[in-house]
């Protein structure tokens, strides 16, 4: 690994509460399946004793797994979010210390730390009910440049984009500390949310962009074509990836389009955080200046690796598997 290459994640240290549940639950708490929904504490509280089994829970967050996938394979990593002044909290910044990564970047809050109910059904995908917490309250005056200093890049979490003024105040610090910029669009909701603003933020500060299906769906307004998905996002910065679940992905950029092929899974226990692995994966090559080809076959490797299991948080014997394969 580079370790002059330190790779900084920006966003909300969420910790997960996961789930299992069956198709009837979803239908009582109401929204759309597969999509994630921000809500109070009160109303997370209230749907956890209507849950039948136990909750598995693990440090998440779209860039806290990106950035815990990242430590885990020996990359210099440091994470920029606000914990909660509370046992969550101190849980969530104990274990990326553990894995190796630079902690001393949290700022830390007065309210309780983020919380996600993530609700995952018998076909593996995961349904998102989120409380930000003391994350929420991450105020634009809090980030500069000095956040960002020794870091080469900044891996940015797309549901920045509900609070517009916390994304300009990040990339601007990002920019100018340095930092080459990855931006993962997060959801459906987040670019419906974000429509207007994004083609700017794409053009002037982040050089990959990654999206799933959905996202670059809503985001182009190309349906079911994945390739020309792929080349519209790259015309508004460097490099796209288009993540396509069991049907591998596509990435470009303005000289090439590559086909990545997907690692096959067993078994599909649990999609929470396949996406956010995903980039960790693509990142670790990129950070080591590899092919497009090679980083999006990291890529899936640990898309593939990260849904076999509930939650995201992967064995030691599978991690040396996967930096074997690195």
């Amino acid at each position: 690994m580079n370790p002059s290459f330190t790779i900084i994640g920006v966003g909300s240290p969420i910790v997960d509460s996961i789930a299992q549940v069956e198709e009837s639950f979803l239908q009582q708490v109401g929204g759309e399946k597969g999509g994630m929904l921000l809500v109070d504490a009160a109303t997370i509280n209230q749907l956890i004793p209507r849950i039948p089994g136990a909750l598995h829970t693990s440090p998440g967050g779209s860039a806290g797994n990106t950035l815990f996938a990242l430590a885990r394979m020996g990359a210099a990593t440091s994470f920029l979010g606000k914990i909660g002044h509370c046992e969550r909290g101190q849980f969530y910044r104990d274990r990326f210390a553990q894995l190796g990564g630079d902690a001393g970047r949290f700022k830390v809050g007065d309210l309780p730390n983020g919380h996600c109910l993530s609700l995952v059904t018998p076909d593996g995908e995961r349904t998102m009910r989120t409380d930000l917490g003391a994350a929420m309250t991450l105020a634009p005056d809090e980030i500069s440049a000095e956040d960002f200093a020794g870091c080469a890049h900044a891996h940015i979490e797309g549901y920045l984009l509900f609070n517009a003024a916390l994304m300009q105040r990040v990339l601007e610090s990002a920019k100018a500390a340095g930092c080459r910029i990855s931006l993962d669009l997060a959801s459906f909701e987040v670019v419906e949310a974000a429509k207007d603003s994004l083609p700017t933020i794409l053009k002037d500060y982040v050089d990959i962009v990654f999206a799933n299906e959905e996202e670059a769906a809503v985001f182009t307004g190309i349906k079911d074509d994945y390739p020309a998905m792929a080349r519209e996002l790259a015309t508004h910065c460097d490099i796209a990836a288009v993540k396509v679940g069991a049907k591998g992905s596509y990435i470009a950029s303005k000289e090439e389009l590559v086909k990545i092929d997907p690692v096959p899974a067993q078994q599909v226990v649990d999609t929470t955080g396949a996406g956010d692995f995903w980039a960790a994966g693509f990142l670790y090559g990129w950070s080591r200046q590899r092919p497009l080809a090679e980083c999006g076959r990291m890529g899936s490797i640990l898309g593939s690796a990260v849904v076999q299991i509930q939650g995201t948080e992967l064995s030691n014997e599978v991690w040396a598997d996967i930096i074997e394969q690195a």
